[in-house]
């Protein structure tokens, strides 16, 4: 009596490279949340020292900073002749779940440097129609002392719809392009997000310069990524074993 014996079975390669692929998205984007909470822990921590930190001049630190992350979330002050009235390029943005534009002049800058600062002078819910006025003279143009927040502008992602010079309307905060726009030589690396308002007269336009609560919640993300990722290695493992003892 003879008995019969099976071939081996082959290695399943195909399920094995689709599992490697599917293994490294989901690793990759756990750890490209790791990478993330690192970073909203530490703006977190610029954010609470900034709520008790004192305004300093601008021209000396933007002529003091090495590089433009130095300026990020510091509190300046200057002097803005005409920024009530000064031109205005628009960049759509949110507020409290409300869509609107934020206004963005150019802020002369006497030495230093830069020539300019661009100005995030606050923001207009989409639900007002008007407009600060624009084009007075800069001696009747009304305040002149600012304070704000300078930040580094966040780059546009694949995401971002492209900007409309035609329009002056903008969906990233591309400084090189806004400051050609307004005509504005030498721009700061950085922008002063204002914290008092460039148009007392003018309530619609609201100062936000940093959101009051920021959501962190790259660890559940990351935990998420890296529990899929076991879970798709142990339906692996349980396939092969399968596989081989069928």
């Amino acid at each position: 009596m003879t008995t019969e014996t099976r071939p081996p079975r082959r290695f399943p390669v195909g399920m094995t490279l689709a599992t490697a692929a599917g293994l490294a998205i989901l690793v990759s984007l756990g750890m490209w949340q790791v990478h993330r909470l690192a970073w909203k822990e530490a703006l977190l921590a610029r954010i609470a020292r900034l709520e008790t930190a004192a305004a300093v001049e601008a021209a000396p630190a933007l002529q003091a900073a090495r590089a433009p992350a130095d300026l990020d979330m510091v509190r300046v002050r200057l002097d803005c002749p005409g920024v009530a009235t000064a031109p205005y390029v628009e960049l759509y943005g949110l507020k409290d779940g409300d869509a609107g534009r934020r206004i963005i002049s150019a802020c002369p800058l006497a030495s230093g440097k830069y020539g300019t600062l661009l100005v995030d002078r606050g923001f207009i819910a989409d639900a007002v129609s008007a407009r600060p006025q624009a084009g007075a003279p800069a001696a009747d143009a009304g305040p002149v002392s600012l304070t704000g927040v300078l930040r580094v502008p966040d780059r546009a992602s694949l995401f971002t719809p492209p900007s409309d010079p035609a329009r002056r309307l903008w969906f990233s905060r591309d400084i090189p392009a806004m400051a050609a726009a307004l005509g504005a030589a030498r721009p700061a690396p950085v922008m002063l997000m204002a914290e008092t308002s460039t148009n007392p007269g003018f309530t619609a336009l609201k100062p936000s310069p940093v959101p009051a609560e920021i959501s962190n919640r790259h660890l559940e993300y990351a935990l998420t990524w890296f529990g899929l990722a076991a879970a798709l290695a142990g339906v692996y493992a349980a396939r092969l074993r399968k596989h081989y003892r069928s």
